[in-house]
């Protein structure tokens, strides 16, 4: 089985539980935003941003490290053990804090209601828990294990949306039964908070059910271990914390300077964009195991070249049909039509995350030489971008703004990153082709947009005309692909 073929097998097995859940989360959006106010779904926004954070600062970079020394290190036991329990140790002691000072720490990062930051704090406490054990259930490749309680995970929460949002409104409507204590306590002001607690319980059922994966690991715990490891992740955290913003800070600074409604809308059309975020996951979950596992191979930096070029592509044409479709896929993802105010950020904020995506692509070079401080530096570099774009052109622009920051700064990250990897770990990219359907699309998109838009049949005819110039382009490579 040819490289393509091994590395393609393995994202799809993964890509399953990436794709599945994070599709049902955006299906949710739907009903969501049908039964949210503006400003409703800004405090979901904002209560997830928070989550975000969290989970980053709770995790601190030990999912990549982990995969990273379970493959260095000899003792493959102790490097499992070693995790948890780390984990596990930072875990109690920040619950422990956050709750003790819930009251001060929720009004200073602005919870309107205290519930809400204490349902926060389980919730990523109960996200961290499981951390190790989904890696150890990916290292070990166990893929249907670990999709199936990925699986779980959405489901659960998928159905208890239903259930608060959907089901008891209209019980309550139409006078069907239901138990006392649900009819007499439901609260129609706390709709957002309902999402919470279905949050809650399925990270909950997810804990239980991954007990028997936790109760193998071995307790044991080593200092040399751990401290290899916490040298190897702080930057990872770092970067993590940076990213969190690249991606975040946005609507933390258009709910202060524009206020809740405009941040409604603004987080409801960057869920469009969710789309792409689909696709990059999938891939990170079957790349990062393969990029690890393939290292040592004599052809791997050919390897990472062939799949850069091919990533590229797929995210490229993927971009280009939300970009064509863009007045299709709108209403079935969004509900109110208050929310389609601000569709126009969705081209900028797609090419963005393709950018972000090649990012991540390239940033196999100092995960695999153990310099992973220069992802924190990238990182930071980008949250600074992030930060004075944010500040410089919201209150000037709006919130198309804060759309133009995200871009500049994975476009900063992504260019950056590539000149030092040049000369830290050298891989034969081929950038012509890159930059080629990546201009492609984006091209082809803005003369529909310009001349023509709100016609099917003219975007149909500008999609198909890309995919006859890739097969134009590629037909060689893709025969060989096929023939091995």
């Amino acid at each position: 089985m040819s490289t393509l073929k091994r590395f393609l097998k393995n994202t799809v097995i993964y890509g399953i539980a990436a794709v599945l859940p994070k599709a049902i989360n955006v299906a949710l959006v739907k009903l969501h935003t049908s039964n949210l106010s503006n400003e409703q779904f800004s405090n979901n926004t904002h209560f997830y941003v928070w989550i975000a954070y969290l989970n980053v600062l709770l995790a601190y970079g030990m999912e990549t490290t982990f995969f990273r020394y379970f493959n260095k290190e000899k003792e493959k036991r102790k490097v499992v053990s070693t995790s948890f329990l780390s984990i596990f140790s930072t875990s109690i002691i920040a619950l422990l804090a956050l709750l003790l000072f819930k009251t001060e720490i929720a009004n200073f990062i602005g919870f309107s209601k205290p519930i809400y930051f204490e349902l926060l704090v389980w919730i990523s406490i109960l996200d961290a828990l499981v951390v190790i054990p989904f890696a150890y259930l990916r290292v070990t490749n166990r893929p249907i294990r670990y999709t199936l309680i990925r699986i779980l995970n959405i489901t659960v929460f998928a159905f208890f949306n239903l259930l608060f949002l959907w089901y008891i409104p209209l019980a309550l409507k139409k006078g069907y039964f239901l138990p006392e204590f649900v009819s007499s306590n439901f609260n129609f002001h706390f709709k957002e908070g309902y999402i919470f607690i279905a949050n809650l319980i399925a990270s909950v059922v997810t804990f239980f059910v991954l007990l028997p994966v936790i109760f193998k690991f071995k307790i044991t715990f080593d200092k040399r271990i751990i401290k290899d490891m916490l040298g190897y992740s702080w930057p990872i955290l770092i970067a993590g914390l940076a990213y969190i913003t690249n991606e975040n800070l946005d609507k933390l600074v258009i709910k202060d300077v524009m206020g809740d409604y405009e941040m409604g809308a603004y987080a409801a059309a960057y869920k469009i964009g969710v789309i792409m975020s689909l696709f990059i996951y999938a891939f990170k979950l079957g790349a990062e195991p393969f990029f690890f596992n393939y290292a040592s191979k004599d052809n791997a930096k050919e390897a990472y070249a062939i799949i850069m070029k091919w990533f590229t592509i797929a995210g490229s044409l993927l971009m280009l049909f939300v970009m064509l479709y863009i007045d299709i896929i709108a209403p079935l993802l969004l509900g109110s039509s208050s929310f389609f105010e601000l569709l126009h950020i969705v081209p900028i904020i797609l090419v963005a995350l393709l950018l972000f995506g090649i990012y991540n692509n390239l940033s196999i070079w100092y995960k695999l030489t153990d310099k992973t401080k220069y992802g924190m530096y990238f990182s930071v570099f980008g949250a600074l971008i992030t930060v004075a774009f944010l500040y410089l052109l919201v209150p000037k622009i709006g919130s198309i703004g804060a759309a133009w920051a995200t871009l500049a700064a994975y476009g900063s990250m992504t260019v950056i990153s590539y000149i030092f990897s040049r000369k830290h770990y050298l891989i034969p990219y081929n950038i012509k082709d890159i930059f080629f359907y990546l201009i492609f699309s984006v091209i082809l998109f803005l003369i529909y947009d310009y001349y023509i838009s709100d016609n099917l049949w003219i975007a149909t005819a500008f999609f198909l005309f890309y995919l006859i110039v890739l097969f134009l382009k590629e037909k060689k490579e893709l025969q060989k692909i096929l023939k091995r």
